[in-house]
């Protein structure tokens, strides 16, 4: 199934994002609404994360909403996926006012369907058309909308997880939670602790200073959470990005496991249950695909961006194919007998789950996996088009896949070059059999990419 990206003048793979007062600013958000509002009549559900201008940017969403006539039912602080389970079938659409992984100075708004799926391309151009032509359809006063506060909202999301897994599984495991100090505070621990876990937290009061660490998960800065699974003999340690649609884990021996591990772990245990397709993006690690189909299972490849795996898994569906999971090697998972999106505390009780049924440790699990050498690299160029366009003739012999970029296939390796969509950037990402493979095929690429910006771009 090919699914096309389109360009987008405003908006990104995730929303709109921004440096607060500078790229985005309550006028712009206020504006954003009521394209919105026009867009979508109806009760229009709105979250935000602990960012400290996420009040302000709430309150200009929600204005300009109103301002359409639409209803606005305020959910609170919660992670995104939290908003996408209760928009579900129940509001007209959401916006959340995140900037996920970007650091404090940061925020964003990233836009929700009826369904609980962010916007697609087709709609989020029609919805840029209204912004910056302003076509916006503003009421009189005396048809604005209403708007109503309900923060316990959020304990349905809550709820949904623990009744997802047999009860109390997780009894007798020792669990830490980094939250980042975002909106996984008033949720991840909760879900582990009902599902019958002792859990301790590290960066678990909200702040949106993000004074522990960055909202981004990296292996630096996860070295606290390491060091308390270790000395306190925890299961794991799971840690969030700024709004929680991902998680990503630390093993028993304080190890960071790499995020395309992660996706192949739970692949593995969910397609030894059910068969059918998974679905990721062309970037995810053929590690992953390995244990897929080893697993009778079958694969299936899309651009990269979590609303491109969510629409194909449920287009799918609609088509009459069985799909059992989905999403990115960044560990963004999707569960689609749960919801379709990204959902970090769906993925944190998962892996208590894994544990406990297979009544081995994590690292002993990770150590199973098929190994695989991922190089990851980028470089500063306002030319990406046209250094894409050298390559695809630098490499015509090649088996290459256009979907998103270039990917290069050479034996039981691959590379993808890809320009961003949103920053003057190319992202190189090298996926080989072995790490000595890689590295001639990572130095191959750069030099081919070095000496096109040098030589042919002007």
């Amino acid at each position: 199934m090919q699914t096309t990206k389109f360009q987008k003048r405003l908006f990104g793979t995730n929303g709109v994002r921004g440096i607060v007062g500078k790229d985005l600013t309550p006028e712009l958000v206020v504006t954003i609404g009521e394209a919105f509002g026009t867009m979508r009549k109806g009760c229009i559900a709105v979250g935000r994360d602990t960012r400290t201008s996420g009040e302000t940017l709430a309150k200009a969403i929600k204005s300009g909403l109103l301002a359409t006539g639409c209803d606005v039912v305020d959910c609170g602080i919660l992670p995104t996926p939290a908003l996408q389970y209760i928009i579900k079938g129940q509001f007209d659409g959401g916006a959340m006012i995140t900037a996920s992984h970007n650091p404090p100075e940061y925020n964003g708004v990233k836009i929700i369907e009826a369904d609980g799926t962010e916007m697609g391309d087709e709609e989020t151009l029609k919805l840029e058309q209204l912004i910056f032509d302003l076509s916006l359809s503003t009421k009189p006063w005396e048809h604005v909308g209403h708007e109503v506060n309900a923060p316990h909202l959020i304990r349905k999301y809550i709820k949904s997880i623990i009744n997802h897994f047999p009860h109390k599984i997780g009894s007798g495991m020792t669990v830490v939670v980094d939250p980042g100090s975002g909106p996984a505070c008033i949720t991840t621990p909760q879900i582990l602790t009902e599902m019958g876990c002792r859990v301790l937290t590290i960066n678990g009061i909200m702040d949106g200073t993000f004074p522990g660490r960055l909202p981004e998960p990296s292996s630096e800065g996860l070295r606290e959470l390491a060091e308390l699974v270790v000395s306190r003999g925890a299961a794991f340690g799971v840690a969030h990005d700024g709004d929680a649609d991902r998680a990503v884990f630390i093993d028993e021996n304080g190890r960071f496991v790499e995020e395309n591990q992660e996706f192949a772990l739970v692949a593995q245990h969910i397609c030894h249950q059910k068969k059918g397709a998974i679905v990721t993006p062309v970037s995810t690690s053929q590690m992953v695909e390995r244990v897929v189909k080893n697993e009778g299972c079958t694969i299936t490849y899309t651009p990269v961006g979590s609303i491109y795996v969510a629409r194909t898994m449920r287009s799918l569906i609609e088509n009459g194919k069985e799909v059992v999971f989905g999403g990115e090697g960044n560990g963004g998972l999707i569960f689609p007998d749960h919801q379709f999106c990204r959902d970090g505390g769906m993925t944190a009780a998962m892996m208590v789950f894994i544990l406990a049924s297979n009544g081995q440790q994590l690292s002993a699990l990770i150590n199973k996996l098929p190994e695989r050498f991922l190089i990851k690299d980028k470089i500063s160029t306002p030319h990406g088009t046209k250094v894409l366009e050298f390559l695809k003739k630098a490499y015509s012999q090649d088996k290459m896949d256009e979907t998103d970029g270039i990917k290069i296939f050479r034996g039981n390796s691959w590379a993808l070059v890809r320009a961003s969509g949103t920053e003057p950037i190319i992202r190189i990402l090298v996926d080989a059999e072995c790490h000595e493979e890689g590295q001639v095929f990572h130095k191959e690429l750069m030099d081919h990419i070095s000496a096109i910006t040098k030589k042919y771009i002007t």
